[in-house]
C-alpha cells in the first residue's frame, strides 16, 4: 500500500506543479498593479518605485524563483491591498469553503443514495422514471441561474431567506440549495445503476432466500457493493466544489477562497491569488490520495499487485504428491 500511494503522490505532484506555474505566469499577464493602486495624476517615477518596491521590475524568472524561494520557506509574500500576509488571507478564508462544500456533499450523498436505491427496486417504474427526470434536470441546472433565481424568489420576493452573508442557519440555504443540485444529480444516477446491478447479483437472490428483509439486502449487501463507483464519482465532484464555488460564493458574497480569488484577480494581488491557488491544489492533492486510498480499501481489484504478491507468497506451498514409478 505504500507503494501505491507514493507512486500516486508522484503522479499528481506534476500537475500540481504546472498549475502552479502556469497561474503565476498568466497573473503577470493582467498588468501591473501600479496602475490600480495609484491615483490617475501618478508621475512615472512614481510607477517605477511602486514596481520596483515590490520586486515586480525583475525578469518573470527571477520573480518565479523568489517566489518558489519563499513557498519553500512558507512565506507566500504580502497583500498589496491590505498589507496583510497572503498566507494568512488564504487560510483565514479556506474553511469557509470547506465548510460548505462538506455540507452540500453530505447532503448530496444521503440524499443520492435514498433516491438512487429507491429507484433501483424497480427499474423502469414510476419511482425510476421520476428519480431520473429529476436527477437529470438537477444536473442540467447551471449554477449561476439557480443562484439568481433563487435569490429572486427566496429572498427577495418571499422573504424568507438573507441574500448574501454567513449570519444564521438561514444564509446557509440558498448556497447550499445552489450547490446540492449537481452532485445530487449525477449520483443519483451512479448510485441507482450500481444498484441495479449489484440487486442482480446471485448473493442477493441467496440473501433473499434466507429471509433477509428488503431493508438489509438493500442496506448491508447491495449498498455495500455500489459504494465503489459512486465513491469515485462524489470524490471528483467535491473536487469540483472545492474549485469551483467560485461563482457561489460570489454571488452569495460567501467569504471563502473563491470570492478570495475573484477580489485578488480584479485588484491584481498577485501574493493573494498566488496563495489561494496553491491552496487550493494541494488541498484537492490530498483529496484525490484519499479518495484512492478510500477506493483500495472498498475494491481489493484496484490494490497494487505487490500487496498481492505478498500476500500470495505469504500462503504455504503445498506439499508434493509422490507417485509410483511407471514400472512398479
Amino acid at each position: 500500500m505504500l507503494s501505491y500511494l507514493r507512486k500516486r503522490i508522484i503522479s499528481s505532484a506534476l500537475p500540481l506543479l504546472v498549475v502552479i506555474v502556469g497561474v503565476f505566469a498568466l497573473a503577470r499577464l493582467t498588468g501591473n498593479p501600479a496602475s490600480l493602486y495609484l491615483p490617475l495624476n501618478a508621475t512615472e517615477q512614481m510607477r517605477a518605485d511602486f514596481t520596483a518596491r515590490h520586486g515586480l521590475d525583475q525578469p518573470l524568472l527571477v520573480q518565479m524563483a523568489d517566489y518558489f524561494g519563499g513557498v519553500l520557506q512558507l512565506d507566500f509574500g504580502t497583500s498589496l491591498r491590505t498589507g496583510e500576509s497572503a498566507a494568512t488571507m488564504a487560510l483565514r478564508a479556506f474553511p469557509a469553503t470547506l465548510q460548505l462544500a462538506a455540507t452540500t456533499m453530505v447532503l448530496a450523498i444521503l440524499l443520492a443514495v435514498i433516491v438512487g436505491s429507491w429507484a433501483a427496486l424497480k427499474p423502469n417504474g414510476i419511482a425510476d422514471r421520476i428519480s431520473s427526470f429529476v436527477s437529470m434536470a438537477a444536473a442540467s441546472i447551471p449554477d449561476f441561474w439557480l443562484a439568481i433565481v433563487g435569490i429572486w424568489i427566496f429572498a427577495i420576493t418571499l422573504g424568507w431567506v438573507p441574500t448574501s452573508g454567513v449570519t444564521g442557519a438561514a444564509a446557509w440555504v440558498l448556497p447550499i440549495g445552489t450547490l446540492v443540485m449537481r452532485p445530487f444529480g449525477a449520483l443519483v444516477q451512479v448510485v441507482r445503476g450500481a444498484m441495479v446491478s449489484a440487486l442482480s447479483e446471485p448473493y442477493i437472490k441467496l440473501a433473499r432466500s434466507k429471509g433477509a428483509s428488503q431493508t438489509r439486502v438493500v442496506t448491508h449487501h447491495a449498498l455495500r457493493n455500489a459504494s465503489a463507483p459512486a465513491l469515485t464519482v462524489a470524490g471528483d465532484l467535491t473536487v469540483g466544489l472545492v474549485n469551483g464555488a467560485v461563482v457561489v460564493e460570489t454571488i452569495f458574497g460567501w467569504p471563502g477562497i473563491g470570492k478570495l480569488m475573484i477580489d485578488s484577480i480584479l485588484q491584481r494581488d498577485f501574493a493573494v491569488l498566488q496563495a489561494c491557488v496553491l491552496l487550493t491544489a494541494v488541498a484537492i492533492f490530498v483529496l484525490n490520495i484519499v479518495i484512492d486510498l478510500l477506493y483500495a480499501l472498498l475494491d481489493p481489484r484496484v490494490r497494487p499487485a505487490s500487496a498481492v504478491s505478498r500476500a500470495r507468497k505469504a500462503r504455504p506451498a503445498p506439499a508434493p504428491v509422490e507417485t509410483a514409478p511407471a514400472n512398479a
